[in-house]
């Protein structure tokens, strides 16, 4: 790598530098964590910029998800340079050792950190489309000097300098069929009303659509477990059904008091006694093909490879089956997405996760995320595409990184480096004062959260959000 400041040609071509986007903003899609962050250190560097938020709100995704509690405690989920922007302005830090909620993420730091950018992070802004002006993807000749071209849902048009899309994943769960189709009758269960994709608000907002009823889990990550055991909270009415792809749960269970976080392993240990207890009811080798309903209640029908079939009977569906990225918005830009896991080529074999945890993923930074498309990049949970290995840690040190490379300083865009606990934040471990606060951990957006279940200790790792 070179440590050059001023950047050779190759590094010059990937950032729209031509005089058709001199003096135009750089537009970070996504006013989430990593978002605001890329916004912080655009204005740090004094580069303009533009942030369009999808939602109603600051982080509206997050949003969603505002009951859980995070595992990485707040000392890792405040960006440096937006840690400073806000001392400047006064801002006081909440206590570096305290797990937040999404809700107090956006409360006590995102939303005053968007509220320093003003009019510069719009809401209700959802991005259609991007294109370079006047070119297609197949256009070759002087496509470096056109200025990005957006289109907002609403019509609206507009230029950029570069890109920054860190509008991550949430929007789209993975389908609850076995092999990445959507199961048959799958959409009209959830027209229906009767499928909820991970972390409802279980013993709180959405108590009533699940107490006393039949439920079934299928997913055998974090956000299914923080499922279960908040359902195994509720009345004994409650019937809960727990499937997974698996012979066993094994991976899920943890290393019980062997594990090397004593934490993990006593809540894989909780889990796997609402199991032998019978709380919850385990269903092995489930792969969902065929679901029935009459708009009351759900029939999930199971096929494996050998043709052999199973039945559960339910009265709602929780699809924890994690998330994938949309690339669609970009259909007309020049990207290099690996096959497998959809980020881009030279990232993935750093995140894969037949091979890593988010614990040893790789620092990486704008080389990995650069696409043949100069001045694009996809950050945060987003660039990870399907790998469930991503932490906001990292998604903080890709946009100081891609930012450092568009303000033309190589030498800080490649030095990248990452600062995480020794115990890793996608592991599990909590301090004693805290257990009796949160849950297990969820897989979402790369397992950094944990549901607020009262009187269960519980932990996760990770970084939250993109």
């Amino acid at each position: 790598m070179s440590n050059s400041c001023c950047g050779t040609a190759l590094e010059l071509e990937q950032v729209a530098h031509g005089p058709g986007a001199a003096g135009l903003p750089v537009v970070v899609i996504g006013a989430g964590p990593v978002g605001l962050a890329a916004a912080a250190h655009l204005a740090e560097r004094g580069r303009p910029f533009l942030v369009l938020e999808a939602g109603g709100q600051v982080a509206a995704s997050v949003a969603r998800w505002g009951h859980v509690r995070v595992f990485s405690p707040w000392k890792y989920n405040v960006d440096a340079a937006a840690r400073r922007l806000l001392h400047a302005g006064g801002w006081s830090a909440p206590d570096g050792e305290w797990l937040p909620t999404g809700a107090e993420l956006i409360d006590d730091y995102l939303a005053p950190l968007a509220k320093l950018f003003g009019e510069r992070v719009r809401l209700g802004a959802k991005v259609a489309a991007i294109s370079r002006e006047g070119y297609d993807r197949v256009r070759t000749n002087g496509r470096q000097d056109a200025p990005f071209l957006i289109r907002l849902e609403s019509g609206e048009e507009l230029q950029a300098r570069a890109i920054i899309d860190a509008s991550g994943t949430y929007a789209t769960p993975n389908v609850l069929g076995a092999g990445g189709l959507p199961a048959h009758g799958e959409a009209e269960a959830a027209t229906a009303g009767l499928v909820d994709h991970a972390l409802p608000d279980v013993l709180g907002t959405d108590r009533e659509d699940y107490e006393g009823k039949r439920v079934l889990v299928i997913g055998a990550g974090h956000s299914a477990a923080t499922t279960l055991l908040a359902l195994a909270q509720l009345s004994e009415a409650t019937r809960i059904t727990w499937a997974i792809r698996a012979g066993a749960a094994a991976r899920t269970y943890g290393g019980g008091d062997a594990d090397a976080l004593p934490a993990r392993g006593a809540l894989g240990t909780r889990l796997r006694a609402h199991v032998e207890s019978g709380r919850i009811q385990l269903v092995t080798g489930f792969f969902a093909h065929t679901i029935q309903h009459d708009g009351h209640q759900v029939s999930v029908i199971s096929r494996d490879r050998h043709g052999h079939e199973q039945t559960v009977v339910a009265d709602r569906i929780v699809a924890a089956t994690g998330y994938r990225p949309d690339h669609t918005i970009a259909g007309e830009l020049r990207l290099d997405l690996d096959p497998i896991l959809g980020s881009t080529r030279r990232l993935a074999p750093l995140i894969d996760p037949n091979q890593h945890s988010c614990g040893t993923v790789p620092v990486h930074g704008v080389d990995e995320l650069a696409h043949p498309e100069p001045g694009y990049y996809a950050v945060g949970v987003k660039s990870y595409g399907r790998a469930p290995t991503f932490l906001m840690a990292t998604g903080y040190e890709q946009v100081r990184s891609v930012v450092a490379a568009l303000a033309g300083d190589w030498q800080a865009a490649r030095d990248v480096q990452l600062d995480l606990p020794e115990t890793g934040v996608c592991s599990s471990s909590l301090a004693e004062a805290q257990e009796q606060r949160v849950g297990l951990a969820t897989g979402l957006s790369g397992g950094l959260l944990a549901a607020p279940l009262p009187l269960v200790t519980a932990t996760t790792g990770g970084g939250c959000c993109g």
